[in-house]
């Protein structure tokens, strides 16, 4: 699996289905196999954050600079368990694990007001000023118990989104 140019074994794919939980099926695991092979240009068996870049969605997210520290330098096992955050079939308590890794930026497993902030300017752009967002996320906080000043772990992440209709899908196109 560490070279690209071979094919993938059967064990490969069910190590690589299990791994992801089962949040794709075979079809899907091979397609994704041939995406990634197409990203990683120099063959080395590894996608760096250029190449990662190259993808004109991700380029344009506006946390594609967040999700590149967790992405620089990913083998295919661990391309696939990112992007199995985005199936269908993930469990919500995994996407809701990715959140909290994107506003973790420091990976001391607290989220601060700082964090959040650094998220809502990179969703919201130009759109909103600085006061507006330190208003409108102190505002949320309250609402969900929250002070300005509190650190939040997954555990809270886990309450605040636990009961919502939270949807974080992308399709995979099987050919």
């Amino acid at each position: 699996m560490g070279n690209t140019s071979s094919m993938l074994t059967q064990y490969d794919i069910e190590e690589v289905q299990q791994n992801c939980k089962h949040a794709f099926t075979q079809q899907e695991i091979v397609s994704l196999y041939q995406r990634f092979c197409q990203l990683d240009r120099n063959k080395c068996g590894f996608i760096s954050s250029d190449e990662f870049m190259s993808i004109p969605e991700f380029a344009v997210n506006p946390l594609s600079q967040s999700l590149l520290t967790m992405l620089d330098g990913f083998n295919f096992k661990e391309f696939v368990a990112f992007l199995s955050t985005f199936s269908s079939r993930a469990s919500l308590q995994h996407k809701i694990e990715f959140i909290f890794k994107v506003y973790d930026s420091d990976c001391n497993g607290k989220v601060t007001f700082d964090d959040m902030l650094r998220v809502l300017r990179d969703l919201s752009g130009q759109f909103m000023s600085q006061q507006q967002r330190e208003e409108v996320l102190a505002q949320v906080l309250e609402d969900a118990g929250y002070k300005k000043d509190s650190f939040l772990v997954l555990s809270d992440f886990m309450k605040i989104f636990g009961n919502s209709e939270l949807k974080m899908e992308a399709e995979i196109p099987v050919d």
